[in-house]
């Protein structure tokens, strides 16, 4: 079995809104999530509002690129045909160091070798001329 995901060449996020604004800061290479003004609390995904303290005052700010496997789950069927080749793969949840939570991949290990708690640290796939995806690789 590989030791390295394949990313799917198809079904990439949809440029839009304030996902389009995570994706431009993912092409320039920087991780950024919203933190508000007001509380300074992280959030992801990316929305208008504060759900801690109801602000409407947010900035993009950086992320370290550090953070644990929080959990995941194997795909062994695909069930879009864009993932086919790619199975058995993992859709892994990563907590940030600074706390927000994002689904990605962790590369360059095979799914069963997945712990929580695992460190990891970014690295940015450029996948097209327009999208470049954050994904993780194990940390050491």
């Amino acid at each position: 079995m590989s030791t390295e995901n394949k990313a799917p060449t198809v079904r990439l996020p949809i440029l839009h809104g304030y996902t389009k604004e995570f994706f431009e800061w993912c092409h320039k290479r920087e991780l950024r999530f919203q933190r508000c003004q007001k509380c300074r609390a992280w959030r992801h995904p990316p929305r208008p509002m504060c759900t801690s303290c109801h602000s409407l005052q947010w900035e993009w700010a950086p992320s370290n690129g550090k953070g644990k496997v929080y959990c995941w789950t194997t795909v062994h069927q695909a069930l879009d045909p864009a993932f086919a080749e790619a199975v058995p793969y993992a859709a892994v949840v990563v907590e940030l160091d600074e706390g927000p939570r994002l689904t990605t991949w962790v590369t360059g290990i095979s799914p069963d070798e997945l712990r929580v708690g695992m460190p990891v640290e970014l690295w940015f796939d450029a996948v097209t001329d327009e999208v470049t995806l954050p994904k993780f690789k194990p940390l050491g």
